[in-house]
């Protein structure tokens, strides 16, 4: 069995940059690449952040996030 960091609606961001959006865990994907002959082994998410209104999508691997603690924040009303 595989043990997931996160699970779907955490709040995350990316490491390293501390000027980075706060995103929400939509789901694991599992997507392969062609181009390089090689299947993801389900570390790979989905997030989502907004801009403007605008919803922006992003497929991240998981090793590159941190959990956010503050949760909320990113929907415009």
């Amino acid at each position: 069995m595989k043990v997931r960091k996160f699970k779907p609606g955490d709040w995350v961001k990316v490491k390293g940059s501390p000027d980075t959006t706060k995103m929400e865990v939509v789901k694991y994907i599992l997507n392969d690449f062609p181009i390089l002959d090689k299947v993801n082994d389900g570390n790979y998410l989905e997030c989502v952040y907004y801009r403007n209104g605008e919803r922006i999508s992003k497929i991240i691997h998981e090793n590159r996030l941190l959990k956010h603690w503050e949760t909320g924040g990113i929907y415009k009303t």
